[in-house]
């Protein structure tokens, strides 16, 4: 009897995310996996589709910030924070190295939008707790 007891304790005390958010942590692994496919190896295709002077270094060091949020995006499914931090790192980054591309200031910080998106997903409660809340 105590045995079932404390397994029940487990269940209700385990973490719990919304649906709609576990929905969009697998829309971005999926999302950033094709994209770093794209990135390394289809990097010919991608310059000749890609406004600004972008070489190919640009395009590869791309590709490995899409595995990165890959990684993040994984971290996030198991509630680690730094998950998101790690987004947010990748995102200046890449705004970064947009903007040397010679894209504009606008085709920029489009990307950081990414970041508020995340953010706000983050918030939907499950239970009365966010998913913001339950990362550690």
């Amino acid at each position: 009897m105590e045995n079932s007891t404390k397994q029940n304790e487990n269940v209700s005390t385990s973490k719990q995310r919304h649906g709609c958010v576990t929905a969009w942590l697998i829309f971005m692994i999926i999302a950033n996996s094709l994209i770093a496919v794209t990135y390394l190896f289809a990097t010919e295709f991608t310059l000749n589709n890609f406004d600004g002077e972008t070489s190919k270094t640009m395009i590869i060091l791309l590709g490995i910030f899409s595995i990165a949020n890959v990684f993040f995006a994984v971290m996030l499914f198991q509630f680690k924070k730094f998950g998101f931090w790690g987004f947010v790192g990748t995102s200046i980054v890449v705004l970064v190295i947009n903007l040397s591309a010679g894209l504009g200031i606008g085709q920029s910080l489009f990307g950081l939008i990414g970041i508020a998106i995340l953010y706000g997903i983050l918030q939907i409660k499950k239970d009365n707790v966010t998913a913001w809340e339950s990362l550690e």
